[in-house]
């Protein structure tokens, strides 16, 4: 065979795979000795799941083989073991197939993470793992995955006929009364799938100085569909294929691919919020810190270290960054755990290098200032889709910070309509927006951490604070 492509193709190789996975699914046992995928497959009944997650590393440990396979003609390979999958089971749950007549293998655990600059023609058709920010999503559609035509000649229905997603299906003649159509497509017995696109962003913190962040497109299909909101960072495990594209090719005279990412696995990285994997002398580090009886005056004087002075400023930006935890009264209103803070000062008080210092330290932080910075572009903007022509939905600065930190440097020269549009997300953590046809409540779950100038310039200590 020239190729691995063509390798696996052959039936004998195919078969192989398919038993050598098989054997996978049905003898790998963890350290205790019990059938890791035997529980997995027991439980995908019982949570109506339509995808079995097999860890990439159990893989390479046992079939180093398909594992090698798997990552470089992932194409190839991923059909073969889903239909594995269904066959195993079905053999042992024949109900199984009365929820869901696919079963998907996802691959979790990929050993090599890419940023979106990395990636390059040599990655093209592999399997890989790529972390950013979702910026929008479209809505959901039914793409066709088994065409089915009628002919209207004979009215015989014709198919089915497996539909790639590259290029459309068409029929030259019926092979029933060798007319040359017209077809029809018979929409009731053609199988569809759902089809959802995103556009997935360079995590602010990974761009080079200098640097636009990149983006790409990535595609759900199947149930992967909405696992992933506008604003929350992911980990997609997919392949990376490319995709012709006609108007590229009128821009540059000649052919060019545009790049897509074909989701096989997302996750969402706040899931990692909860303590970068924290060890267990990390865990006991903390603990003996907790019992120190100066331990605020050590967070107060680690942050912004090269700033001197400045402790009531720093307590206050150490204890809203730690934050409060939120409360839901029962039957009543919630309670926000977030502290915001603003920072009023003279010019030249190191305001800004506290809030630069909050952005490159806090976990998830959204850096915007006044003058640049709209009502539109802090809440939520509605743009035109251009593949679909509908309107969409884009969070600013506020949703992209849920959960973390937004900082607003120069608060005093924004505009008094930009200002009032943050209050509801100050007080309510949500922002709600009516505008194109569109009405929803987003969530915005942010400590804002304001700096401002008082009025005329400098403080006027003989008035009182609020009227600075």
């Amino acid at each position: 065979a020239a190729s691995l492509t063509d390798w696996v193709a052959q039936p004998a190789v195919h078969r192989t795979i398919a038993r050598e996975f098989k054997s996978f699914l049905t003898e790998y046992t963890d350290a205790t000795g019990t059938s890791v995928y035997g529980l997995r497959i027991r439980t995908l009944g019982e949570i109506n799941s339509e995808s079995l997650e097999v860890c990439w590393d159990h893989l390479s440990e046992s079939k180093p083989t398909l594992a090698y396979f798997l990552v470089n003609v992932p194409s190839e390979i991923l059909p073969i073991f889903d239909a594995v999958a269904l066959d195993v089971t079905l053999y042992h749950y024949p109900d199984y197939e009365r929820i869901h007549s696919e079963l998907h293998v996802r691959i979790t655990d990929l050993p090599v993470s890419y940023t979106l600059r990395q990636l390059r023609q040599s990655h093209l058709n592999c399997l890989l793992r790529v972390s950013g920010v979702v910026t929008r999503r479209t809505g959901v559609f039914p793409q066709l995955k088994y065409v089915k035509f009628d002919c209207t000649k004979c009215g015989i229905t014709l198919g089915p006929f497996p539909q790639d997603s590259q290029q459309e299906i068409k029929i030259s003649y019926c092979q029933n009364c060798q007319s040359r159509g017209p077809f029809t497509v018979n929409s009731e017995k053609t199988v569809y799938r759902n089809y959802q696109k995103l556009t997935l962003q360079e995590s602010p913190g990974t761009v080079p100085a200098g640097r636009l962040p990149r983006h790409r497109e990535v595609i759900l299909l199947w149930d992967l569909i909405d696992s992933a909101k506008p604003g929350e960072e992911v980990e997609v495990t997919g392949i990376y294929r490319n995709n012709y594209d006609a108007q590229l090719n009128n821009k540059n005279g000649f052919p060019v691919f545009a790049t897509i990412l074909e989701a096989n696995h997302v996750v969402k990285s706040h899931d990692q919020l909860a303590g970068f994997r924290l060890t267990e002398a990390d865990e006991r580090e903390i603990r003996q810190l907790s019992k120190d009886p100066k331990i605020i005056d050590k967070l107060v004087s680690s942050m912004a270290p090269s700033i001197y002075g400045h402790e009531d400023i720093k307590t206050a930006v150490a204890l809203s960054l730690f934050g409060g935890v939120s409360k839901e009264a029962q039957g009543k209103h919630s309670i926000r755990g977030d502290i915001n803070v603003l920072l009023l000062g003279d010019p030249g008080t190191a305001k800004s290098q506290v809030l630069k210092y909050i952005e490159n330290t806090a976990h998830r932080a959204v850096f915007a200032t006044g003058q640049g910075a709209s009502a539109v572009g802090l809440t939520a903007s509605v743009r035109r889709d251009p593949m679909t022509a509908e309107w969409t939905l884009e969070g600013g600065a506020l949703v992209l910070a849920d959960k973390g930190v937004c900082l607003i440097d120069e608060f005093d020269k924004m505009n008094d309509q930009d200002r009032t549009s943050i209050h509801e997300a100050m007080e309510q953590q949500t922002i709600s927006i009516s505008k194109a046809g569109i009405v929803t409540t987003l969530q915005a779950r942010c400590a804002v951490i304001a700096a401002a100038n008082p009025i005329g310039g400098r403080y006027n200590g003989t008035v009182p604070f609020s009227q600075n």
